[in-house]
């Protein structure tokens, strides 16, 4: 039986001889050890930081073997020598000598990729706490590790890109590529279309149009545009709640906009929830569309979890959601940046309720076909065809 070692960099602490793993982190491991014929392990680097979300286990009660490493110790190829496939982060740099390390040993390995060149350069010049010249070094020295990474994935033996953006832009580095949208929302979480009409009944009694908007509040998410679209929706005449669910740096910005611009029956600061227990009921249930205002192409969750919970989505024209609202007819995409355009097509939804209904429907059925345990299944089947 072949063993499969997974290299993350999820968070990970030793604390009394039990290790600090992140929740989700471990529940995906189960799944690995559960639809996995053989020995599975994960590397992770240790680190003496908290981080939220997380739990303490016993190592030996765990379904999979669990490889610390010291913090920023670059994976020697005597830590892997024992593992028949590897798969590990195309994201992270300090991965990507595993290419020439497997190639050398004939280890197999699967890169997973999520980010393109564009998005990472995106983000540096969203960093408000970088000057100009720091700016662009890290330009410099990005632009350098991406082709480190394409000649990386050229060495491997497959290539698994969440999204579409990433799935286009590194497919022709490796024969083996395939794609899949990476969400937490089990079948078990899936909105039904009850719950939609019952939404839709609700709206054509007069209720408010109820939006929602989860994540963490950084310029580099674009909330900064959350209070401009609330001030466009009041403009346009719409009745209308906005939801806010995270923290974030700009959440005082946020509030100081809320009480400068008289917001305070329109829009609601709820701060960080849990996922499955909270934030998902409360969307299937009192929320008919998403507002993202994320301007980056990466693969966020939010689009397939949202969708999941039967809302359609308003967004920006970013190449993931600008593919992602095509293929499934689930929303609205405008330019980038365009916070009246964004607010408009909200505005059109709420005096246009059936064809709202409508790309809620179409949302839920296309997440309901990339379910969690779907991608996921999808993924190990790709990774059992190196055994």
């Amino acid at each position: 039986m072949a063993s499969l070692l997974v290299i993350s960099s999820a968070p990970a602490k030793l604390n009394n001889g039990k290790v600090t793993l992140d929740i989700k982190f471990v529940e995906g491991m189960r799944l690995y050890t559960d639809t996995w014929e053989g020995p599975v392990a994960c590397m992770l680097e240790a680190s003496d930081k908290t981080f939220p979300f997380s739990k303490s286990y016993e190592l030996d009660l765990l379904p999979f073997k669990v490889v610390l490493i010291p913090e920023n110790q670059i994976v020697q190829a005597s830590d892997i020598t024992n593992y028949d496939i590897v798969l590990s982060s195309g994201d992270n740099y300090k991965h990507l000598h595993l290419g020439d390390i497997c190639h050398k040993t004939r280890q197999k390995l699967i890169f997973i990729i999520e980010y393109i060149i564009e998005t990472r350069i995106q983000t540096i010049f969203l960093d408000r706490s970088k000057s100009l010249p720091k700016k662009i070094y890290s330009t410099l020295w990005t632009l350098n590790q991406e082709r480190r990474r394409r000649r990386a994935f050229q060495l491997a033996d497959g290539i698994q890109a969440n999204g579409y953006p990433a799935f286009d832009a590194y497919k022709t580095k490796n024969q083996n590529s395939i794609m899949y949208l990476d969400n937490r929302i089990g079948k078990k979480l899936l909105a039904t279309t009850d719950e939609i009409e019952s939404r839709h009944q609700q709206l054509m009694s007069g209720a408010r149009l109820k939006l929602i908007h989860s994540g963490r509040l950084e310029p580099m998410k674009g909330s900064q545009d959350l209070i401009p679209i609330a001030r466009q929706l009041i403009n346009n005449g719409t009745d209308f709640e906005l939801h806010i669910f995270g923290s974030g740096s700009l959440e005082p910005e946020i509030q100081k906009g809320i009480t400068d611009y008289g917001l305070q029956n329109h829009v609601f600061l709820n701060g960080v929830v849990d996922f499955e227990n909270e934030l998902v009921p409360f969307a299937r249930s009192n929320a008919d569309i998403y507002l993202s205002c994320h301007r980056q192409s990466d693969p966020s969750c939010t689009y397939l979890e949202s969708m999941g919970c039967g809302l359609a989505i308003a967004g920006y024209a970013n190449r993931m959601w600008s593919e992602l609202c095509q293929e499934s007819g689930a929303g609205w995409a405008v330019p980038l940046g365009k916070t009246e355009q964004l607010a408009e097509a909200i505005s059109n939804a709420a005096n246009n309720l059936q064809q709202l209904a409508t790309r809620r429907k179409s949302a839920l059925q296309f997440a309901s076909t990339h379910s969690f345990e779907h991608e996921f299944n999808l993924r190990v089947k790709n990774l059992q065809t190196l055994v």
